[in-house]
């Protein structure tokens, strides 16, 4: 077994975490922030959309069950990202589209992957998603963890 991680941020983590924890090949979850310049972000300090952090899933997942590219199809059908800095009613950079690349296959997998989304006609206005260098990963607070399941709720549409 080869196992790789990858990190997406899809809005509010809850819901992305939920979607990604049903993945056959995901090995496991983890709820966190990346992509800021502050030093162990908490999530008050990540909503000030003060930080640059957005609310991310680390994903870990074992790539002879689940490719890199059928986890970025699963980002791509979780949320809107043609929204810039928000998904539905949470706004602020910590609620962006972004794919936190780890290595350069990852880079240019996802490079491919946002334009076969534009060019794929699916969505009626073009990707806002931005493509980030995976950085520190800051894991939340538990109580985030697994914050849907262990609220007995499967998905979060909020």
């Amino acid at each position: 077994m080869a196992s790789k991680k990858a990190t997406f941020a899809a809005g509010c983590f809850w819901g992305v975490e939920a979607t990604f924890q049903k993945v056959k090949g995901v090995l496991g979850t983890e709820v966190g922030y990346m992509g800021g310049r502050t030093e162990s972000p908490t999530y008050r300090d990540v909503c000030t959309d003060r930080t640059g952090h957005a609310e991310v899933v680390q994903v870990t997942f074992d790539d002879q069950l689940v490719s890199y590219k059928q986890l970025l199809e699963v980002f791509w059908s979780s949320h809107d990202p043609t929204q810039k800095d928000r998904q539905g009613p949470d706004v602020g950079t910590q609620y962006r589209s972004a794919i936190f690349f780890h290595d350069d296959e990852q880079l240019g997998i996802a490079e491919r992957s946002i334009a076969q989304q534009d060019d794929s006609g699916r969505f009626k206005r073009p990707i806002a998603t931005t493509l980030e260098r995976a950085g520190t990963f800051w894991r939340a607070e538990e109580y985030h963890q697994k914050y849907l399941q262990k609220k007995g709720f499967d998905t979060c549409h909020i």
